[in-house]
């Protein structure tokens, strides 16, 4: 797949840059809480779900894809309550 996905979608750095600055403008100048948590949560988990899927729930395969090794990501899945 190409940087900017199927069927010319935009980047994901795009989609998040973009959620961003909606999220901000709809803070409506109050401070976000924890942004940083929020943010790597909100596009882990889903990365976490495909690549489950893609490896039939292989954490081996799963772990060497992702570039991380099997107890962390055991330590991930069970942060988003995952199941392999």
């Amino acid at each position: 797949m190409s940087a900017a996905g199927k069927h010319g979608e935009q980047p994901l750095c795009e989609l998040v840059r973009d959620s961003l600055e909606r999220y901000f403008a709809d803070l409506n100048g109050e401070d976000p809480v924890n942004l940083h948590e929020l943010v790597i949560s909100q596009v882990e988990r889903p990365l976490l779900e495909v690549v489950l899927r893609e490896t039939r729930g292989n954490i081996s395969r799963a772990a060497q894809l992702l570039g991380m090794n099997r107890a962390t990501l055991r330590a991930r899945l069970n942060k988003y309550q995952l199941k392999p």
